[in-house]
């Protein structure tokens, strides 16, 4: 059965919500609706600048994106001569990135130039017409045999978030045959079953996809493939591996390599586990209550690993969580988006409060050099740590928004957006996709999901939240058509609730369908009744302030 049967997928899991607001913590200055329309517009401008400059650099023939650049000087690939795409890379944390942005800055390119670059991608990378991509060397034409680890990576990197966000749309339907192409042929073999890898990597990119897609397609596969591999790590990896997930894991000798690897390349399965386990929660299965114990021991020894201040090292040892690196991880919000997760399915607070804790801590960490390199002018490191720090950050605030954490943020997005160069790149590699991916998260935090129809220079919106309501600031040169975010989570991916998900775009100021809003001008005027469908869809408001609110009964 493929995709295109799939649309009609479960029932919506609970009653139409109304309006939410997420909590905003108090910051001050920075909870200006003007300040927040200016760091909108900075930050969408610069994703911007990373579409077009690597639009500039495609393929001639196929249209797809080089994982590097090659040429002299300027940081670029120097003696790297050969130009490759692949799906792991180019596919999974670049393309993706484009296409939203694209979305919010240049509609004419997502419907245009990035959907054709999707029909080349199936059409140059792939053996079959949906089948499981390999690489693609752009100067001979010539195509790798099928990546598993391609297909995982580019769609929980990648094409999950577009999903996420923009619904059942042409990447949606590849994402759906692409997985279920690649579980088939899982090829390694286990009491459990045939499963994608022996690594907690890939194990873990394949979990983290299969749960949303059981929901979204209604398809009980996705649901059996997903047992399948966390079955296989309740049972015997995490037994055998002192409660918590071994990078590497044989499953014919049923011995681990000892090390637990808490940055990505290694965390992906601890993040994929809880979200399985978060819908077995939901749907009340014997596995949900067999599970609990289990993860709770393997979060319980991963916050164990941490540091004083509660960040975690990149590698821990398994049995006596010792760090073998001094190193810290950027991707720390990862995992606590899983200890969250946890908390939200069982309501134990002490996961809740050490979220709350790392938060916290985050101003100890200023400037901190998270990816160093060894290059005279990125003396903080790449770009790339950056990014996922401020990513991680942005998934927990949706949810607790510790004022420490919401100006750290501000703090380190402004040390971020200074590296980007005057040609729009960052460091010439596939990694600029993930830059686009936290600018866009930031600009949204800013607009409470508020959003321009189309963006363009001299525009931006800023939001704070007032009760059940908002103040918003349109900066625009003439009225402007703006959209308002609704609950993706329920509506689009059939979640019972909005769970900590990696590579999500969290929900801000969400609005129902079915409930009547005012839209009221700050400086006078008639006040506006539309329905929240209304402006989903979209609404033109004059540039100032607005006071929107829910009508009362």
């Amino acid at each position: 059965m493929r995709a295109c049967m799939w649309i009609v997928a479960l029932a919506l899991v609970a009653a139409p919500s109304r309006h939410v607001v997420a909590r905003e913590g108090s910051t001050g200055a920075a909870a200006d609706p003007r300040a927040r329309a200016e760091r909108f517009e900075r930050a969408v401008g610069a994703a911007d600048r990373v579409l077009r400059a690597w639009l500039a650099e495609a393929d001639p023939k196929t249209l797809l994106l080089p994982d590097r650049l090659t040429g002299p000087g300027d940081g670029r690939a120097v003696g790297n001569r050969t130009r490759e795409y692949t799906p792991h890379n180019s596919g999974a944390d670049l393309y993706p990135y484009l296409i939203l942005t694209a979305h919010l800055t240049a509609p004419d390119l997502l419907d245009g130039r990035l959907l054709e670059m999707l029909r080349n991608e199936v059409r140059y990378t792939t053996s079959s017409e949906r089948g499981v991509p390999g690489a693609l060397n752009l100067d001979t034409g010539v195509a790798g045999p099928p990546s598993l680890f391609g297909a995982g990576e580019y769609a929980k990197d990648g094409l999950i978030t577009v999903t996420e966000y923009l619904g059942r749309t042409a990447w949606y339907a590849r994402m759906v045959d692409m997985i279920a192409d690649a579980m088939t042929l899982g090829p390694v073999d286990s009491r459990f079953g045939k499963l994608p890898a022996s690594d907690s990597e890939l194990n873990g990119d394949y979990l983290q996809v299969l749960p949303r897609l059981a929901l979204m397609t209604g398809d009980d596969r996705f649901l059996d493939w997903g047992r399948r591999i966390a079955d296989a790590y309740i049972d015997e990896v995490l037994p055998g591996s002192h409660g918590v997930p071994s990078g590497q894991w044989n499953f014919t000798t049923h011995k681990g390599d000892g090390t637990l690897r808490l940055r990505d390349h290694g965390n992906e399965l601890v993040v994929g586990l809880v979200l399985q386990y978060a819908l077995e929660h939901y749907k009340q299965t014997p596995r949900a209550a067999k599970w609990r114990p289990v993860i709770a021991r393997m979060l319980d020894r991963i916050l164990a690993s941490a540091n004083p201040d509660g960040l975690l090292y990149n590698i821990v040892d398994t049995e006596t969580l010792t760090p073998k690196t001094d190193r810290l991880s950027d991707n720390w919000g990862y995992i606590y988006g899983a200890v969250y997760t946890f908390y939200q399915c069982t309501g134990e607070t002490r996961y809740k409060d050490a979220v709350v804790r790392v938060l916290r801590n985050l101003p100890k960490y200023r400037n901190y050099v998270w990816e160093p390199r060894n290059i005279p002018d990125l003396p903080l490191g790449s770009f790339d740590g950056y990014a996922d720090t401020i990513e991680s950050a942005i998934y927990l605030v949706n949810r607790e928004p510790v004022p420490e954490a919401l100006g750290w943020i501000e703090s380190e997005m402004d040390v971020l957006l200074n590296m980007q160069r005057p040609d729009g790149h960052f460091e010439y590699w596939y990694g600029e996709g993930n830059f686009n991916r936290t600018a866009l998260l930031y600009a949204l935090m800013q607009s409470r999901g508020v959003r321009p129809a189309v963006w363009q220079h001299g525009v931006g919106i800023g939001a704070v939240s007032e009760g059940d309501g908002l103040r918003l600031h349109v900066k625009a040169p003439a009225p402007l058509r703006v959209q308002f975010d609704y609950a993706r989570h329920r509506r689009v991916m059939n979640f019972d609730r909005n769970y900590v998900r990696l590579n999500e775009f969290p929900e801000w100021f969400v609005v129902d369908d079915n409930t009547r809003y005012d839209l009221r001008p700050e400086g006078g005027g008639a006040t506006m009744q539309r329905l929240g469908a209304e402006l989903i869809r979209g609404i033109t408001l004059s540039p100032g302030e607005w006071i929107v609110s829910p009508v009362g009964d």
